[in-house]
């Protein structure tokens, strides 16, 4: 897998290390950059070999969010042309989003904007004690669109208000405090391997499943679920991970899948 603007390394373990890599733009999504991603998803997504994937940026920052020369393009296109562009962000963090691994956010330094969204689909988050973020999109005179069904997700329709609708910054603490971050830590590298760690435990077809379970769960209401539910623990076990964890317990023993 090879990208222009990001840099995708995996090692023995299957932990893939995904870098969005225009440090001298603060790692600003240009339309390139929003293509690369969804395809990285993608791949990532689908490789077998890869159980964990995290997420980071190329020096200082982490995303500054929308590239300015982006958006300056998209104001002379037609309203057709600038709802197809609008929409290949939407579609990039579906992707980030739906990815069948653990995703983990490393936020090596600042989160503006569409950095934020970028936060807000990973499933785990580990702060820098230094990074700052900030909803600044109404001080631009725009809106936080195609990020605001993710980040609404994670910290909720108050903290929302409270930082999108005066784009001031925030820091690392707050972000903790309202969910954005799972995490801060002093040590960044540490910390995510510490939950790499974790996360290398777990078996990659139930993790996979069971995203698609917390997705599922989380939209219907509770006779859909109690369906779907049934059926999701009857597919558990008829897997060979799932025949594979009851034995490797029952004969104290590590399941095919656990490295350590």
């Amino acid at each position: 897998m090879t990208y222009e603007t990001l840099d995708v390394q995996i090692d023995a373990r299957g932990v893939a290390t995904l870098m969005m890599n225009r440090a001298d733009k603060h790692n600003a999504l240009d339309a390139t950059m929003i293509a690369e991603l969804e395809q990285a998803a993608n791949d990532l997504g689908a490789d077998d070999a890869v159980r964990i994937v995290i997420l980071t940026g190329a020096g200082k920052s982490f995303c500054a969010g929308g590239d300015f020369n982006w958006f300056a393009s998209n104001v002379d296109k037609n309203r057709a042309e600038r709802i197809a562009q609008s929409g290949t962000l939407a579609t990039m963090f579906k992707a980030l989003n739906e990815m069948p691994k653990p995703l983990i956010g490393r936020i090596n330094g600042p989160a503006y904007g569409g950095g934020v969204g970028m936060v807000s689909v990973c499933d785990y988050t580990i702060g820098a004690a230094h990074s700052k973020f900030g909803l600044t999109e109404v001080r631009l005179g725009l809106l936080p669109a195609n990020i605001s069904p993710y980040v609404v997700k994670r910290i909720g329709a108050a903290a929302s208000r409270e930082t999108m609708l005066s784009g001031a910054l925030f820091d690392a603490s707050r972000a903790e405090k309202i969910g954005l971050l799972t995490e801060v830590a002093d040590d960044l590298d540490a910390a995510v391997e510490v939950v790499v760690n974790a996360h290398l435990q777990a078996a990659p077809g139930a993790v996979a499943a069971t995203k698609r379970l917390i997705a599922y769960v989380d939209s219907h209401d509770l006779p859909d679920n109690m369906i779907y539910t049934a059926d999701s623990l009857a597919d558990a076990w008829e897997t060979e991970e799932g025949r594979e964890g009851i034995n490797s317990f029952i004969e104290k023993r590590k399941p095919s899948w656990r490295q350590k």
